[in-house]
Order: structure tokens, then C-alpha cells, then sequence
């Protein structure tokens, strides 16, 4: 969540996000793998949880667009556009920035 864009906009939000954590905590570089797998996490986690609510009526009218076809066309796309992300090697952190 805290990175968007394209891969050239992004490597420069997560060398500022980890020179901040950093300064707390150590950060194993390791598992900038996991950041693609995670978001796709969140993504999928997302519609679950609604699909979980949708009888409540409030949900319904909070989210109208759950139920429609083009919802489910861009969350099948936007998962697809993630597996292809997580084939990608991770993005770089660039500690001297």
C-alpha cells in the first residue's frame, strides 16, 4: 500500500519508506521478494472480506459494484497482473540513496 506506480516510481517510495524503518528496526533485504506476494494477499483478502459481509444489507449499498460483472473482470485482472509481478525479480533497495 505504500508503494504505487510503475517499478521506476516505485523503487525510489521504498528506499525512503526503509531509510524511515531503518532507523527503528533492521530490515532484511531478503524479503523485498515478499512485498508482490503480500500485496496480492491484500487484494484477494479485500473482495473475501466483502464476500463474507454481502448479505448485510449495508454492505450492499456500501459496495454496489461488488457484484457486477466489471468488478470481477478487473479483479481477475488485476490478479493476473500480480502473478506476472511476482515473477519479476524484487525491487531493488538502494541503501546509499
Amino acid at each position: 500500500m505504500f508503494l504505487s506506480g510503475d517499478r521506476q516510481e516505485q523503487t525510489p517510495q521504498l528506499t525512503t519508506l526503509l531509510q524511515g524503518y531503518t532507523e527503528f528496526r533492521d530490515f532484511d533485504a531478503r524479503e523485498l521478494h515478499l512485498i508482490e506476494a503480500l500485496r496480492t494477499l491484500r487484494i484477494m483478502h479485500y473482495s473475501a472480506w466483502i464476500a463474507r459481509r454481502w448479505e448485510d444489507p449495508a454492505f450492499k449499498i456500501a459496495f454496489p459494484w461488488f457484484d457486477s460483472p466489471r468488478y470481477w473482470d478487473e479483479h481477475i485482472l488485476a490478479l493476473r497482473e500480480q502473478a506476472a509481478l511476482m515473477e519479476e525479480p524484487p525491487l531493488e533497495w538502494n541503501r546509499d540513496a
